[in-house]
């Protein structure tokens, strides 16, 4: 009754770059899947999905399960496409067993998650069920006992961020929708059904775009005709990465690729990844050349044939840093936002002729959310907004074309009054029968010098004393990877609030005397939540593949992540600042 995909994305997912996708896999192989599954098509959704992924590091596991954990598969690195055969055949593998417990399962993904996973990537849950449990009734366990442990992992994933998606399977009329419905609206996340598990590989290439900020665009849909039938794949410009045809049909399909230059294409290629299975045909195009493909299909004579297209793209959204946060009704705020790759503003203003964007203002405080249309000036986007009324409100931005869409980071202003300072007493005036005395304007001056003086010797000494004592906020991820085994360890995670001025790597590797070089490497607080690290090795500490220079002190803020090379030992050890 369950299949339970998890898995870890990075925030506003930057596609093409490095996969920073860990997956965890739960299916549920109780016997109740005969009937809910008969053909194990949610098992050949599970390998699609996994052939959608991109050969570039990503991880993924395995979890079986009825009422408690049958079979496991630890989280693997893809590197090949032997790695994702590994995955496939893991699961073609499974038996079922008698009994269902959904708490279990999610409860297990969760953990997984929480052990192995990267904290840098942002989570997320898939649910495949009919929303009912079966127990064994020798066991004790109540209906009851299932659903608080459930709630409790549901509010666990939610204040980890975690969208818990769900598909209702109906296939013998016994699904609970609104169970299921219930688990994805308590973390803001979609809920499907299907009458027929044949619609599981749509569905999931619509969550996965979906959670990435793509569109699924439809191609043709086609009945055989035991020739081949053309259709034409439009690639709209040079900053896909990937695009991934996906071809359903119950029958064995053969595929021809023609370029936009009228080339023939080999498949499989260097630039084409195709992988096959019972119900689907996946063709993987990296980094195709813009402009319309010609894909010839060949299909059994009057079978139904689905061609759809997803996108991969190395582009974000961001907005002109505004230049207040505080505002009061009637103020009009300006709007600037403009697509960036790599982090640098996308310099190809191609890409925005299609495009249309919006300014959507959350009203904070009244929950109502409105959109603002906003100008598209070939470049960028822009517009504004006029504050109208004394409250705090959320703005985001959102671009969209019929590919992909992408959203800004949420920029949060206020319109609310500042507290009223005290007012001022007026000063005095002398009574006109007083007598004015000279103002002793000498002692003055040598009063108000000593005062200065002392007041900056107390100024030092007091930030010398600070300084000395300032803490640290957010903690560190370490992982130390052997060079000569090519072994990497559990991340560890390390709070920094128990430190006071300053700390060095040793001490947060446990004063390990192997790693006794890290003596030399310090951090100390930075201002805005900010830690600066000052290295005395020899070792060259990288960023982003780059070398960095840290003989004097080098600012980290929360995300950036360095290597740092031991050349004594053959270690490398990975830190990642996270706040």
């Amino acid at each position: 009754m369950l299949l339970l995909f998890s898995f870890r994305l990075p925030g506003a997912y930057a596609a093409g770059q490095t996969s920073q996708i860990d997956a965890v896999l739960v299916v549920d192989v109780s016997n109740s899947m005969n009937t809910s599954d008969t053909n194990k098509i949610g098992n050949e959704a599970m390998k699609m999905f996994i052939d959608m992924l991109s050969v570039n590091g990503d991880r993924v596991g395995i979890v079986a399960f009825t009422d408690k954990i049958q079979r496991e598969k630890a989280l693997l690195e893809i590197k090949t496409p032997g790695d994702k055969e590994d995955l496939k055949q893991f699961i073609d593998g499974l038996d079922r067993g008698p009994y269902t417990d959904i708490a279990v399962g999610v409860k297990e993904a969760i953990k997984v998650l929480q052990n192995g996973a990267d904290p840098n990537h942002d989570p997320m849950i898939v649910v495949l069920a009919d929303g009912n449990n079966d127990f064994d009734k020798n066991s004790g366990r109540t209906q009851s006992e299932s659903d608080k442990e459930l709630n409790a992992s549901v509010e666990e994933a939610k204040q980890a961020g975690i969208p818990i998606y769900t598909i209702g399977l109906n296939a013998d009329g016994k699904l609970n929708k609104e169970a299921l419905a219930a688990l994805s609206d308590k973390t803001a996340a979609k809920s499907f059904s299907t009458n027929s598990a044949e619609d599981l590989p749509q569905i999931l290439s619509e969550i996965f775009a979906s959670h990435l900020k793509l569109k699924i665009v439809p191609i043709q849909s086609m009945t055989g005709t035991g020739n081949f039938q053309e259709v034409t794949v439009n690639v709209p410009n040079a900053n896909v990465l990937e695009a991934n045809i996906s071809i359903m049909s119950s029958k064995p399909v053969e595929t021809e690729l023609i370029d936009p230059s009228g080339k023939a294409v080999a498949i499989p290629s260097g630039d084409v990844v195709v992988t096959n299975s019972k119900s689907y045909t996946l063709l993987k195009l990296l980094s195709p050349s813009e402009g319309d493909w010609k894909l010839k299909v060949k299909g059994t004579s009057k079978d139904k044939i689905d061609i759809n297209l997803v996108f991969n793209y190395d582009l974000e959204l961001a907005m002109e840093p505004l230049p207040s946060t505080s505002y009061k009704p009637g103020d009009e705020v300006a709007i600037s936002s403009y697509l960036t790759s790599n982090g640098q503003k996308l310099a190809n203003d191609e890409m925005y002729k299609n495009m249309a964007a919006v300014l959507k203002v959350t009203d904070l405080d009244s929950g109502k959310t409105e959109e603002i249309k906003l100008d598209n000036k070939g470049d960028k986007f822009e517009g504004t907004y006029k504050i109208p009324d004394k409250h705090e409100y959320e703005l985001v931005v959102k671009a969209e074309e019929k590919s992909f869409y992408r959203e800004s980071p949420p920029v949060k202003i206020t319109a609310k009054p500042a507290g009223s300072a005290a007012a001022t007493p007026p000063a005095s005036t002398p009574s006109g029968g007083e007598e004015k005395k000279p103002f002793p304007l000498l002692p003055v001056i040598l009063g108000v010098a000593a005062a200065l003086v002392l007041l900056v010797a107390g100024y030092f000494i007091f930030r010398k004393v600070k300084q000395n004592n300032r803490g640290f906020v957010g903690q560190i991820v370490l992982e130390i990877r052997d060079e000569n085994t090519n072994e990497k360890s559990y991340p560890q995670y390390k709070k920094l609030t128990a430190f006071r001025g300053k700390f060095n790597l040793h001490q947060l590797l446990q004063l390990a005397p192997e790693l006794k070089e890290t003596e030399r490497i310090v951090f100390t607080p930075g201002s805005n939540d900010r830690i600066i690290i000052t290295s005395g090795t020899a070792g060259t500490i990288e960023k982003s593949g780059r070398a960095i220079d840290a003989s004097k002190g080098y600012e980290l803020k929360g995300g950036d992540r360095i290597t740092l090379p031991l050349s004594s030992v053959d270690k490398t050890i990975f830190i990642e600042y996270l706040v």
